[in-house]
């Protein structure tokens, strides 16, 4: 699986199309505007128990001006002035979020970029690989729980379904596709995310 991503990352990716296939009706295409804050995230795939694994994170709730207070979603954040680039960015967070040494990860490469209107950010998706045992040492400020999902999971149709979701500000979403993994709703920019990453693989 690693070889074949290693050859199918150098390809054209399949990009806005596949990204859209996890995202509901209300979600519009649009263009970021000039004051869009870069971020970058990590997807760190890892052999576990004879598959691949990847790293999701429950963000914490208890910051009301979050507005992904709560959410699954990838390892990572804005980009700091200090970063070198959007994959130093992500290696970064990866550390401050769950403690994992960079030195022992190989960038396979990067997905499309994926901007989301509700926080105003413009996200950058790293693939990384490691054979290395490491230790998760979370950021309890940030992150409430650790979840390690087989990667072979998000081609299971069984795992896509749809719900309604419902925002802290009482605005609710109706027929929101997402991926059940681990027991956990992951829907929105990382869902979005998982779907190139599952098309480029197919």
């Amino acid at each position: 699986m690693i070889e074949i991503l290693r050859e199918k990352i150098k390809l054209p990716l399949p990009g806005i199309t596949a990204q859209y296939k996890m995202a509901g009706a209300f979600r519009k295409k649009m263009e970021p505007p000039m004051d869009v804050i870069p971020s970058a995230v990590m997807i760190l795939l890892f052999p576990f128990k004879n598959s691949y694994h990847f790293l999701l994170i429950e963000r914490t709730s208890n910051n009301p001006n979050d507005r992904h207070s709560g959410q699954i979603s990838f390892p990572g954040g804005r980009r700091d002035p200090e970063d070198a680039d959007f994959q130093a960015t992500a290696l970064r967070e990866l550390q401050e979020e769950l403690g994992i040494n960079p030195n022992h990860i190989e960038i396979i490469g990067n997905l499309t970029q994926l901007y989301i209107p509700v926080s105003n950010y413009i996200v950058h998706p790293y693939i990384g690989f490691t054979e290395s045992n490491f230790q998760i040492v979370p950021q309890l400020s940030e992150v409430k729980s650790v979840i390690s999902v087989p990667l072979l999971s998000i081609f299971d149709d069984q795992n896509i379904k749809s719900t309604t979701i419902e925002y802290q500000n009482g605005v609710r979403l109706t027929n929101v596709p997402y991926f059940e993994l681990g027991g956990k709703v992951v829907w929105g920019a990382t869902a979005m995310i998982l779907s190139e990453l599952r098309d480029l693989l197919s």
